[in-house]
């Protein structure tokens, strides 16, 4: 059973989202949005995409993105880069 909240509620737990994902919340306030997130389906399909958002965004810090050989080898003809393509 879905319980509906008042928007209000909703749109101050929405803007401390971004503490909570980061751990900055203080204790008292995660009991308080953890129960609404309990009880709002609609909140915590945000908060999940936060979260999901957040991890995909670490991922990406972590790895170097790489140019398939081909487009790296046009790009460095275009730029005229040629000596630093590697072989």
């Amino acid at each position: 059973m879905t319980v509906r909240h008042s928007s209000e509620n909703c749109v101050e737990v929405l803007s401390q989202l971004n503490d909570y994902v980061d751990g900055e919340l203080d204790l008292a306030l995660c009991k308080d949005l953890e129960q609404h997130l309990a009880e709002c389906d609609d909140c915590r399909v945000v908060l999940d995409t936060l979260e999901k958002t957040v991890l995909l965004v670490q991922q990406l810090h972590q790895a170097e993105p790489e140019l398939p050989k081909e487009v790296e080898s046009r790009l460095f003809a275009v730029l005229k880069l040629d000596d630093y393509l590697s072989s």
